[in-house]
């Protein structure tokens, strides 16, 4: 009988590798659990969300189409609270999702987060995200409208200018305050976007 070397158990421990590989099913594979959807560079960023200021990942939206609005609670526009909330609820489920960001940039949101959000729930009811108050325009303007300004040439004039993702995350499209949340060319580039696969 062969000496129990480092030699003759380095040979033995290849031999027996050698054996089970030649035999088919002698190892099973483990599949490869499937890559999740990339997040978006649009998407790769973080802002507090208004009811907590807890930290919430804008990557959690990744494969939606997402609308997002700078919003203000004194604004002649303010009324568009209802319809935004409205299609959120009626495309929700379809993969679309609302994105509100406060700001006071115009002047026309000069009240706390709190006071801010109290506004949304009691006065429209709003379920749709909403983030903390945020600049939207100029040098102060956070990284996703410098992004959003960056892809459509175009930054907002005024409250509750909208921006719509497409799934991808990579096309935008600008809407100015004026367009109506529940009918017109928005809500078109909304259900063009929708009918779009999700990205694999």
């Amino acid at each position: 009988m062969p000496a129990c070397t480092p030699q003759n158990l380095l040979m033995s421990l290849l031999c027996c590798g050698a054996l089970m590989a030649a035999q088919p099913g002698a190892l099973a594979a483990t599949p490869a659990s499937p890559a999740p959807a990339a997040c978006p560079s649009l998407l790769q960023q973080d802002f507090l969300r208004l009811q907590d200021e807890k930290p919430q990942s804008l990557c959690q939206y990744s494969g939606k189409v997402v609308v997002v609005v700078n919003t203000a609670s004194f604004c002649g526009f303010t009324g568009q609270y209802k319809g935004l909330e409205a299609l959120h609820a009626k495309y929700q489920d379809q993969g679309l999702v609302v994105l509100g960001f406060p700001s006071n940039d115009f002047s026309q949101e000069t009240g706390s987060n709190k006071e801010i959000a109290d506004f949304c729930e009691n006065t429209f009811g709003v379920k749709f995200p909403m983030f903390t108050k945020t600049s939207v325009t100029g040098k102060d303007a956070n990284p996703l409208f410098k992004q959003l300004a960056a892809k459509t040439g175009t930054t907002p004039r005024w409250n509750f200018y909208k921006y719509v993702i497409a799934r991808d995350g990579t096309s935008v499209t600008s809407f100015n305050s004026m367009a109506d949340p529940a009918s017109g060319a928005l809500l078109k580039e909304i259900e063009k976007q929708l009918a779009a696969k999700p990205p694999r």
